[in-house]
């Protein structure tokens, strides 16, 4: 039996549309997140075969593979639920995301300073890659991360709460090289509501982490 499974979409393929459009939903869900959880899955029976056989010469590749389609598929698990066709503005304490508006004015300063790091962090990603607000348990705050691939140039510990896709097969069939309207489009679909029960959770097991003396 598989370790993992690709989750069904929250809603149908049209949902996010005009924002994004449904060919780019159906693609995005059903081929390419498809094959992250499949070379996840495939990557652990390699990393089995290689232990029952004792034999090590695949290991740093395996690793590698391992880490990039388990996190593909972790990213984009997240990045279904963090968009809504009713989403878009910014949070609000009158919208019952108060706390999460709070710590964004605390760590960035303002949600206008917030939006144009995330936003510049996501459009200038070189190649393939995402923009990451996460929570950093170390210091309590919120992050802005530029992550390569899907795994690269993270901060050990920090979670992942709000996700932009820079990935090209994310909005090339829509904004061809324009990856900069794209992430401009993005703000519009954002699902704060998600976002605020990631961060709350995040910060519950803070205390897993074990910072270094």
């Amino acid at each position: 039996m598989a370790t993992y499974t690709l989750p069904e979409l929250p809603y149908d393929y049209s949902a996010l549309a005009p924002v994004i459009s449904p060919e780019i939903i159906e693609l995005h869900h059903d081929k390419h997140h498809a094959a992250y959880v499949k070379g996840a899955n495939d990557t652990l029976e390699q990393l089995a075969e290689a232990r029952d056989k004792d034999a090590w010469g695949s290991i740093n590749g395996l690793e590698k593979n391992l880490a990039f389609h388990l996190s593909g598929h972790i990213l984009h698990s997240i990045y279904w639920h963090n968009m809504t066709g009713d989403g878009g503005g910014e949070p609000l304490e009158k919208d019952g995301v108060g706390e999460l508006a709070d710590a964004i004015a605390e760590s960035f300063g303002s949600f206008a300073k917030f939006k144009a790091q995330l936003t510049k962090a996501a459009a200038t990603t070189q190649g393939s890659g995402w923009g990451v607000l996460a929570y950093e348990p170390v210091s309590g705050r919120l992050i802005v991360e530029q992550v390569y691939d899907h795994q690269g140039n993270v901060g050990q510990g920090s979670v992942p709460v709000l996700v932009f896709d820079a990935w090209e097969h994310a909005f090339y069939l829509q904004y061809k090289n324009q990856k900069v309207d794209f992430i401009e489009a993005m703000w519009q679909v954002v699902n704060w509501q998600d976002v605020a029960k990631r961060y709350a959770s995040a910060k519950e097991r803070a205390n897993i982490l074990l910072p270094a003396p």
